[in-house]
């Protein structure tokens, strides 16, 4: 077979190979010699959203939707400024609070819910939670504190491919120069042995795995050597992959999928000090951070707004476009007990990648902690979209 490659412009920076195969995946065509007959291939159905109507959604009629309005409030900060916004925001910011029924005729009034469902038809998918984590530092590296939280480097670039190639709109490289040429930035390990980004560090903490975990939840807390408090937030992102070290464990024979929490993958670590990094460095994946204003009260999504405990989620912005109500019907952390709930999209996470597949934010301290570790869940979807809009799904980044 001879494969035809057509590109519409030179490029005058040479690219590494490192991305280059997921754009030329997208522009290469096959050119077959001659003409072969093939069996008919049976047509994979994309995942879709199917119009739904309220009495399919577990316990609607019944659920507290005060904080779920909170959170629609706090994501009308950025969403008011888009047409179809306007009215839903301001109409919400009048509601009186503490009258469910008519916060939920607003939704019923405004809104109309879309089901997700996958490529082969089911409706279920992964639903894990997250947190913002504490943990204790210094200004100074010390004895005590030496593992190091990184600002955002200077020689991280950031590159945009829409300009030539639309297909790839939302899609940003990362990387670094190297003489002439654009290479993939650093990995964790790199980062963490022979090439640290000297003089960008925020903090230094005692915990290795609670500053991998810090990564991980994209936001957190530390405690002074005073008593006081800096909160931190994702600032940037190394490029590279996520690749989860509780997947690891169970392939290495460690633990089962049941076993892989938070908890029990932190014990490892504990218990294996000498085989730790090798495990952290099957993820190379590095987060970078920044001071956030003491006065913010929760971390700061995707959206720039501030989460809200326990409304809150993460999501694929390929399938969800951040601001949108979703209706989760899933089970309590490690349970069967029903957890049906008004959700906001406010965020993303590097894992999160999949048509129903969300990350439930369960807020700040030691409980928050305990239901995220061990939150691994199946649940439904529904999302709410303004009246008028037919939502689809971006099958073609994926």
């Amino acid at each position: 077979m001879v494969i035809c490659v057509r590109f519409g412009r030179k490029m005058t920076m040479k690219i590494s190979s490192f991305w280059l195969m997921p754009v030329l995946a997208l522009l290469l065509t096959a050119c077959p010699s001659k003409r072969v007959e093939k069996a008919p291939e049976k047509v994979e159905q994309q995942p879709a959203y199917i119009k739904s109507d309220w009495r399919t959604l577990p316990e609607w009629g019944q659920v507290a939707l005060v904080s779920s309005l909170e959170a629609l409030r706090a994501g009308c900060v950025s969403l008011k400024r888009r047409e179809q916004w306007q009215q839903i925001c301001a109409e919400a910011g009048l509601l009186d609070i503490d009258n469910n029924d008519a916060v939920r005729t607003f939704f019923e009034s405004h809104f109309t819910p879309w089901q997700l469902k996958n490529g082969d038809g089911s409706d279920h998918g992964l639903i894990t939670g997250y947190y913002e984590p504490l943990l204790y530092g210094s200004r100074e590296k010390t004895g005590r504190f030496r593992f190091p939280i990184y600002g955002e480097p200077d020689d991280l670039l950031i590159i945009d491919l829409a300009e030539l190639y639309p297909e790839l709109k939302g899609k940003r490289l990362r990387g670094r120069v190297e003489g002439k040429r654009v290479v993939p930035y650093h990995d964790r390990a790199a980062i963490d042995s022979e090439h640290p980004p000297a003089g960008k560090e925020i903090l230094w903490v005692d915990d290795e795995i609670g500053l991998f975990f810090l990564q991980v939840q994209g936001s957190g807390r530390v405690q002074m050597p005073d008593g006081s408090i800096v909160k931190l937030g994702y600032a940037n992102q190394n490029g590279h992959p996520y690749n989860s070290i509780g997947k690891r464990l169970v392939e290495m024979g460690e633990m089962t999928v049941h076993q892989a929490s938070m908890q029990r993958i932190r014990q490892w670590g504990v218990d294996n000090p000498a085989r730790l990094k090798e495990l952290l460095y099957h993820n190379p994946s590095y987060v970078f951070f920044r001071e956030m204003p003491e006065s913010l009260s929760s971390a700061v999504g995707a959206m720039g707004v501030p989460l809200t405990a326990g409304y809150s989620m993460a999501v694929d912005r390929r399938t969800i476009p951040l601001g949108m109500p979703v209706y989760l019907s899933t089970t309590w952390p490690g349970s069967d007990k029903p957890l049906n709930r008004l959700m906001l999209a406010q965020d993303v996470g590097g894992a999160i990648k999949g048509t129903i597949r969300g990350d439930f934010f369960w807020g700040f301290g030691e409980e928050a902690g305990k239901y995220a570790g061990s939150m691994k869940q199946q649940g439904r979807m529904w999302v709410f979209f303004p009246n008028g809009i037919t939502p689809t799904i971006n099958t073609a980044s994926r």
